[in-house]
């Protein structure tokens, strides 16, 4: 799934390197934190969790039979916590203007755009730690998530959990709406994955994907990709830039 920006106060590996601390700027291949520990972690716990639930809710839709119950309920409650935790790493550590949409956005993109189309010879400026399209994936995966953890928490009145049961609190014209919301979300969940799986997987990518497994960029992936005014990379708190 798609993060919002990390402080960057943690260690790394040797030979990486904080931007933005007013020293001379180290060579291209030197290393700069894109991704803390935490952050990561929550990433692949995360996708964890989302491929269990989807593979227990569709594979016996296509008549995989086993006991999936249980298995997808738990899971739904995992990936409570998770998004629990990321909510509150999100309002406490980190810098939510990284995932921020403003006009900056609104006019890459349309220079972008004319740039595409070769109605202009100016190419779209550089963004900050998160360009438009990966800020909207982000938000879209949010509404989705969380209309999905909102419904599925629900729907636990439906069965035998330690919760307990209570399948006559809402009118059936009510769980038809549930049930319609929850599936929806799932089957955009789904899509959202296989997306991000072949955008995650494409070559020209594949550096973004190696910073959420091991947390790194190179000085020059930096310098190629990124407005050093919008984000300075390891600072203590990663995202927009406060100036």
């Amino acid at each position: 799934m798609v993060e919002q920006g990390s402080d960057a106060g943690a260690s790394a590996p040797a030979g990486t390197v904080r931007a933005g601390d007013g020293s001379p700027a180290p060579a291209r291949g030197t290393r700069l934190i894109r991704h803390r520990g935490p952050d990561r972690l929550f990433h692949w716990l995360n996708a964890v969790t989302v491929l269990t639930l989807l593979a227990t809710g569709f594979l016996p839709i296509a008549g995989v039979k086993f006991d999936w119950i249980m298995i997808h309920w738990i899971a739904g409650l995992v990936l409570t916590a998770l998004v629990l935790f990321h909510i509150v790493r999100a309002l406490g550590w980190q810098d939510r203007r990284a995932m921020g949409l403003g006009r900056a956005d609104l006019k890459g993109a349309v220079q972008g755009v004319r740039w595409g189309a070769r109605l202009s010879a100016e190419p779209p400026p550089p963004p900050g730690k998160y360009p438009l399209p990966q800020k909207l994936f982000h938000h879209a995966m949010a509404l989705v998530i969380l209309t999905a953890t909102a419904t599925g928490l629900v729907m636990l009145l439906k069965i035998d959990t330690f919760l307990g049961r209570d399948p006559y609190i809402f009118s059936a014209r009510t769980w038809g709406v549930i049930y319609v919301l929850h599936g929806l979300s799932a089957l955009a969940v789904l899509a959202m994955v296989i997306v991000h799986v072949y955008f995650a997987l494409r070559p020209e990518k594949i550096w973004i994907t190696r910073s959420m497994i091991r947390g790194w960029i190179t000085r020059g992936e930096y310098e190629g990709h990124f407005d050093p005014k919008l984000w300075r990379a390891g600072n203590r708190r990663d995202g927009q830039s406060r100036s």
